[in-house]
């Protein structure tokens, strides 16, 4: 896909950015990461827009290995030399680097079980976003997931979609939101609002159903901290099984409130 979203990318990437993400995905889906039936057998993991250097790419590598030792991993980038270079010092028999877009450059014979972009679609028009969605999509197997959406430069915070591909639908399920923190910033609801996916950015203001999560959110925290959970980890966990009894499609799973994640899948998918 060509245009405005389609732009070479910007800046380096730290190492262990993602790394809260790839736990979240080896934690919850495992099935995912390891199914080797039919088609699945060559089913990659990609990773979007990798930067200058290819940090993300390899420690997903090792992580969802872990789980799947066979798994091929196709990392992406816009600009050839960035691709170039990471060929030359990390690509095997299983780990590839190829220069390419939205339009994931794999081959025919080569679906996808994994899509992530992360930090790709800050900028550009937001009412372009469901098509690259779209694009990035399209090679995952029914069932697949394409997680999309932003972080800040150390991976302290990060909010992103969980899109997953339906059987005879050309758009992926807007099947849920990933809110993460690991504390060192504090915490309070609004912190992660600054980083939602770019598509829902504009969308916090009265009338629209991410005001209102937000405006249930900041309430369930304000309350936990009055009765004494005032310590960032505690006050959150104690926010979101709060939230949970207030708003459909919340998690209070333990994993993830012991690692500071909030899943938010509501009825009939996340705002569009």
């Amino acid at each position: 896909m060509a245009g405005e979203l389609d732009t070479p990318t910007r800046g380096r990437t730290a190492r262990g950015r993602l790394r809260a993400l790839d736990a979240y995905l080896c934690q919850f889906e495992a099935a995912l990461l390891t199914r080797t039936e039919d088609t699945w057998a060559r089913a990659v993991f990609v990773d979007v827009g990798f930067g200058e250097h290819p940090w993300t790419t390899l420690e997903s590598a090792t992580a969802f290995r872990a789980l799947n030792p066979g798994l091929s991993v196709v990392g992406v980038e816009l600009e050839p030399e960035r691709a170039t270079a990471a060929a030359r010092a990390h690509a095997d028999a299983r780990t590839h680097f190829r220069e390419g877009g939205f339009a994931l450059p794999l081959a025919p014979d080569e679906p996808a079980r994994l899509v992530r972009a992360m930090n790709l679609l800050r900028q550009g028009p937001p009412e372009r976003i469901p098509e690259a969605h779209l694009a990035m999509s399209r090679p995952l197997l029914p069932g697949g997931l394409l997680v999309e959406g932003s972080s800040d430069t150390d991976g302290a915070v990060l909010v992103a979609h969980l899109l997953r591909r339906r059987p005879e639908a050309e758009a992926p399920a807007r099947e849920g939101l990933l809110f993460h923190t690991d504390f060192s910033r504090g915490f309070a609801p609004l912190l992660l609002r600054d980083w939602l996916p770019r598509d829902l950015r504009r969308r916090v203001r009265p009338g629209e159903p991410m005001h209102a999560f937000f405006q249930a959110w900041e309430a369930a925290w304000k309350a936990a901290r009055a009765e004494g959970h005032t310590a960032p980890p505690d006050a959150f966990a104690e926010s979101v099984v709060r939230l949970a009894r207030m708003t459909s499609g919340v998690s209070s799973d333990a994993w993830l409130l012991a690692r500071g994640f909030l899943r938010w899948s509501p009825p009939g998918g996340t705002p569009a």
